[in-house]
């Protein structure tokens, strides 16, 4: 039997995976609070990175079986605060289907009266709508929105059994990081659409093409490629932004924001210049130049059980 779906996949669920048992172990041996407290901030930083792997999740299923799928949910969730479908019905067919219309977009940067947020106001406010419009999109999909009420109730179970056993532990280790998770998640969200009033989709997105930025956060960085092919896996994402980024203003890539930023300035592709009339690349002088550039080209065909 095939579990996963994409090779690609294996090492960053081992690691996911891995974090989320050493936090159930500091759960059941740091004894005080103080501890978890110190615990939890050191935990701030990775599970930031861990939501871009449950977006990707959300986005395409990481198994073939919906069962271990719903299991690395939950592991997602109390890692990051997204449970079992909150990013499909907010993300992929909300905010994906929006972007360009900040009337509509569940990750609107416009305030009503037509001006642009700031980054600490958009954050807070993607926050904490996150779920009440991930509900209203729900209406629109009752089979996600069945799924998503049944794993929340699980998810709170599991929490409510965590309480029981050392309330401060749980709080510290599994809910607070859940909130500041989806906080931070929302501000780099921020960069990647703010100001950008467009109908085009080549100029709807910043694009960041840093090394470091782009293996820990699962390729988010080329943006433009995800929004116009989200069904795409994450491992494909560099491999098509080489096809198109002949499209893509150069005003459309930025540098990453910190901490990226202070890991080198390393970019995992080239730049292309930017020639909208030229027609794409094809697919094997794509992966051609990924490769003469040292990166590693991965199998990301589908895997049948």
């Amino acid at each position: 039997m095939k579990f996963f779906r994409y090779d690609a996949d294996k090492i960053p669920v081992l690691i996911i995976t891995g974090f989320f048992l050493v936090d159930l172990v500091a759960f059941f041996l740091i004894p005080t609070w103080w501890g978890a407290l110190i615990w939890f901030l050191l935990g701030i930083a990775p599970k930031a990175c861990i939501s871009s792997w449950n977006h990707h999740h959300q986005h395409l299923p990481t198994f073939h079986q919906p069962f271990m799928n719903r299991a690395m949910e939950i592991v997602y969730g109390f890692s990051t605060g997204i449970t079992t479908n909150a990013w499909f019905l907010h993300h992929v067919v909300g905010h994906h289907k929006n972007y360009l219309d900040q009337e509509k977009d569940e990750s609107r940067w416009k305030r009503k009266s037509g001006k642009t947020m700031n980054v600490v106001e958009y954050s807070f406010v993607v926050a904490a709508t996150g779920y009440p419009r991930a509900l209203m999109v729900g209406l629109r999909f009752r089979k996600h929105l069945r799924a998503f009420l049944i794993m929340q109730v699980v998810q709170w179970i599991l929490f409510g059994m965590l309480c029981w056993h050392n309330p401060i532990n749980a709080v510290f280790i599994f809910l607070l990081p859940g909130f500041v998770s989806l906080y931070i998640t929302a501000w780099h969200t921020y960069y990647h659409h703010a100001d950008l009033d467009t109908d085009d989709h080549y100029q709807g997105s910043n694009n960041i093409t840093h090394h470091w930025y782009n293996i820990l956060t699962g390729n988010l960085g080329f943006h433009t490629a995800h929004h116009i092919q989200g069904g795409l896996h994450w491992s494909k994402l560099p491999e098509y932004h080489l096809q198109i980024a002949h499209k893509i203003p150069a005003e459309r890539f930025h540098k990453p924001c910190w901490p990226f930023s202070w890991m080198g300035s390393k970019k995992m592709v080239p730049d292309i210049p930017y020639e909208p009339e030229k027609d794409r690349l094809k697919a094997q002088d794509a992966k051609e130049i990924l490769e003469q550039f040292q990166v590693q080209v991965p199998n990301a065909e589908p895997k049948t059980a």
